[in-house]
C-alpha cells in the first residue's frame, strides 16, 4: 500500500472534504483527489460516497481510517521525535478538558507545565461534550466518567465526590417537606436525593428554585443561602472548614473519576506522556483533598 496516498486519504477524511484538506495542508486539491482515486484502485475499493456539494466516508473507508489514522499519526510524531533530540517534549499539544476541572485546575496546571516544559506549545480547550481525539486533532482529553470506547487508552488520576451542602441559614425542613434547590442545568428529574450520613442514609425531598449551567454558579448560590445543591467535595471543602456552608450528606452512588483518554499506548508522544506524568505529580494519590488543596493553593 502507497503511505503516501494513505496519508492523502486520512487528510482528506479527517478534515471533511477535499477543498478543506488542500487549504490546511496547502496543496492542490486535484493532488489529493488523484492520490486518494488511486489508492482507491490499489484497493479496488470505494472510500468516499461523492456528492454534488457533500463527501462522505463509506463503511470501508471509515474502518480504513480509525485503523490508519493513529498508526500515520505514530509515525509522524515518531519522526519528529527523533529529528528533534528524541524523548525531549516539544510541539503542539492539544488538550480537550472538562468545564468545571477547566475553571478550578487546568489554568495552573497549564501555567506550570509551561514554564517546566517550555518547547512544548499547550493548548486547552474547556468543554464537556465528547470528542473525537483522532478526528478532531486532540492529542489528550480528560473526561469525568467515560463510556467505555475501545478506540481510546484510558487512565484515572483523580476522584471526587458528591455532597449536599447548603448554608448555615438554610433549615434544612422536616422528612416530609422538600428544601429549596439549586441544580445544574435543567436537573436529573429528581424530587429526592438519597445521602449517606454517619447515622445512616436518608432522602432529602427538593423543590428546584434556581436552574444555572456551572457549577461554580451553584456554589455561589447556595453560599447566598437560595437552597441547598449537590456539589463536588473538592469544590466546597474550603467552604465547609470556614462554616461558610454546613454538610448535608454524601449523594449516595459512585465517585466522580476523572480519566485522561488518548488514541494509543504505543509510541505514545514525548509530549503527552510528561503531561500525564505531571498530573500523576500534581495528583499523586487521586484523592479529592487533593483537588481540593490545589484549587485553593
Amino acid at each position: 500500500m502507497d503511505l503516501l496516498a494513505l496519508a492523502d486519504f486520512n487528510l482528506v477524511a479527517r478534515h471533511g472534504g477535499f477543498g478543506r484538506a488542500a487549504r490546511a495542508a496547502g496543496r492542490p486539491k486535484a493532488t489529493l483527489s488523484r492520490r486518494v482515486a488511486e489508492l482507491e484502485a490499489e484497493l479496488d475499493l470505494r472510500l468516499f460516497e461523492r456528492g454534488a456539494r457533500t463527501l462522505k466516508l463509506t463503511e470501508e473507508g471509515r474502518a480504513l481510517f480509525e485503523r490508519t489514522g493513529a498508526l500515520l499519526t505514530e509515525l509522524d510524531e515518531t519522526a519528529a521525535e527523533i529529528a528533534s533530540g528524541g524523548d525531549t517534549p516539544r510541539g503542539r499539544l492539544r488538550i480537550s478538558a472538562p468545564l468545571l476541572f477547566s475553571q478550578t485546575a487546568m489554568g495552573k496546571l497549564a501555567a506550570g507545565f509551561a514554564l517546566k516544559h517550555p518547547d512544548v506549545q499547550l493548548e486547552v480547550t474547556a468543554e464537556d461534550r465528547a470528542v473525537d481525539l483522532i478526528e478532531e486533532g486532540y492529542d489528550l482529553a480528560i473526561r469525568v466518567n467515560p463510556d467505555p470506547d475501545e478506540r481510546w487508552v484510558g487512565r484515572s488520576f483523580l476522584r471526587d465526590r458528591l455532597v449536599v451542602v447548603a448554608s448555615p441559614k438554610l433549615v434544612r425542613p422536616p422528612k416530609q417537606l422538600a428544601v429549596a434547590a439549586v441544580v445544574r442545568g435543567g436537573g436529573d428529574g429528581s424530587a429526592a436525593w438519597n445521602v449517606v450520613t454517619r447515622t445512616g442514609k436518608s432522602r432529602i425531598a427538593i423543590q428546584p428554585v434556581l436552574r444555572l449551567s456551572s457549577l461554580i454558579m451553584v456554589r455561589d448560590a447556595v453560599r447566598a443561602g437560595v437552597g441547598a445543591a449537590r456539589l463536588p467535595i473538592s469544590l466546597v471543602s474550603h467552604d465547609l472548614a470556614a462554616g461558610r456552608l454546613v454538610h448535608w450528606g454524601d449523594v449516595e452512588g459512585p465517585d466522580i473519576t476523572l480519566w485522561t483518554l488518548y488514541p494509543s499506548r504505543r509510541l505514545l508522544s514525548a509530549r503527552v506522556s510528561a503531561f500525564l506524568d505531571y498530573l500523576k505529580a500534581a495528583f499523586p494519590e487521586g484523592k479529592p483533598d487533593e483537588l481540593a488543596a490545589y484549587i485553593g493553593g
